[in-house]
């Protein structure tokens, strides 16, 4: 069984860029509130859209150009799955869940995580995947 290590915490700036009134510095997203907000965007960019890394990202957004059935289920979870293992190593994946709504053209998704480093309680992050454009 590998060592796990202890981390003193995490930190990200909040992608809204808004100020913290008190020291004028952009707002910052610590541990949970970071690691959450990092799992989305993993989800949500496409691969070949970070210029300094283009392999980060995943294929999640060409299945809205699928006919939406019951097979399309797996290879969404299997592409979250494997872009949470590559690119999130302060996560350890415990469940990825895909409900399809071809009326509406989204998808539903709900993952759930323990982070690794932290005592604290298992995350569970849900959203909707809907396409930008039509």
């Amino acid at each position: 069984m590998p060592l796990e290590s202890v981390s003193r915490g995490f930190k990200d700036i909040s992608l809204s860029f808004k100020r913290n009134p008190v020291t004028n510095d952009v707002i910052s997203l610590r541990n949970e509130d970071a690691i959450k907000r990092s799992v989305i965007n993993l989800v949500r960019t496409r691969i070949g859209e970070r210029f300094f890394n283009p392999l980060l990202g995943s294929k999640v957004e060409n299945y809205f150009f699928e006919l939406a059935d019951i097979g399309l289920e797996e290879p969404i979870r299997d592409e979250i799955r494997t872009v949470i293992n590559n690119f999130e190593p302060r996560v350890r994946l415990r469940n990825v869940d895909v409900s399809l709504f071809p009326e509406d053209n989204a998808m539903d998704v709900s993952i759930v995580y323990d982070i690794v480093g932290l005592s604290v309680p298992q995350q569970a992050v849900n959203f909707i995947l809907q396409p930008t454009r039509y």
